[in-house]
């Protein structure tokens, strides 16, 4: 009975973290510290080396969640030391499931980082903090090495521990940043595609289930990017122009 009713009431407070609360106060002084760490980790080669897995992760489960809702098994996940991955997805070799699961990786940090933005600043931190923990833990049992597990683990730690301890304030902030980070982060990694393009990249994989050539694949990412970019600077710059006004 003691061990259920620990239960019960643990439960009862993951679900008041997960509910919508006030909306933060916006402070100048954390909008210039956020913006100046995910201008260095983007930024400055080393950091970059050692964060970038942070994006990679969400690329990953971009394919494989993309890959569920388009009926196909998602059944590994890969992280490798120099930050790049792959997922598995089981199904059909061709057809539009492959296509769509292949295409969705890319996208996926933009989209996910100007969701966080424009959740940083509304009352939406911890239930969105709360889905993120639960989908990391949930993918824990597709990953398929060491190190895999060992960057999940740590991303459950860093995530769970703000969700569950940190401020409205802090929950706010955090949310920023990684949107902020995953945002210009894709772009960087779209960039780092553009340069050095190769036939087992994404788009090299679309250009071959298709035919449509890999340099369309590579725009249509850019226009996702563009538009996540767009929906999370956008209401921004229209606030401080009508401040302005």
């Amino acid at each position: 009975m003691e061990l259920l009713s620990a239960v019960a009431a643990w439960f009862g407070q993951a679900w008041q973290r997960s509910q919508p609360g006030p909306v933060p106060a916006t402070d100048d002084a954390v909008l210039a510290g956020v913006g100046l760490a995910v201008l260095a980790a983007v930024a400055v080669p080393a950091l970059w080396r050692r964060v970038r897995v942070g994006v990679t992760v969400v690329h990953e489960l971009g394919h494989g969640l993309v890959g569920i809702l388009c009926g196909r098994r998602f059944t590994g996940l890969v992280l490798r030391a120099d930050m790049s991955g792959h997922a598995v997805t089981v199904g059909p070799a061709r057809g539009p499931g492959r296509v769509i699961s292949t295409w969705a990786g890319y996208p996926a940090p933009a989209v996910v980082g100007a969701l966080l933005i424009r959740a940083a600043g509304t009352g939406w931190p911890g239930p969105v903090l709360g889905l993120a923990t639960l989908v990391l833990v949930v993918s824990l049992v597709r990953v398929r090495s060491l190190y895999t597990a060992v960057v999940m683990l740590a991303l459950i730690v860093a995530t769970g521990a703000v969700w569950w301890w940190g401020s409205a304030e802090l929950r706010g902030a955090v949310l920023l940043g990684v949107g902020v980070f995953l945002l210009a982060g894709a772009w960087r990694h779209l960039g780092a595609l553009v340069t050095a393009p190769s036939p087992s990249s994404d788009a090299g994989v679309l250009a071959r289930l298709t035919r449509v050539p890999a340099w369309l694949w590579v725009l249509s990412f850019a226009v996702v990017l563009a538009v996540a970019t767009w929906s999370a600077v956008g209401p921004v710059l229209a606030a401080g122009a009508a401040s302005g006004a």
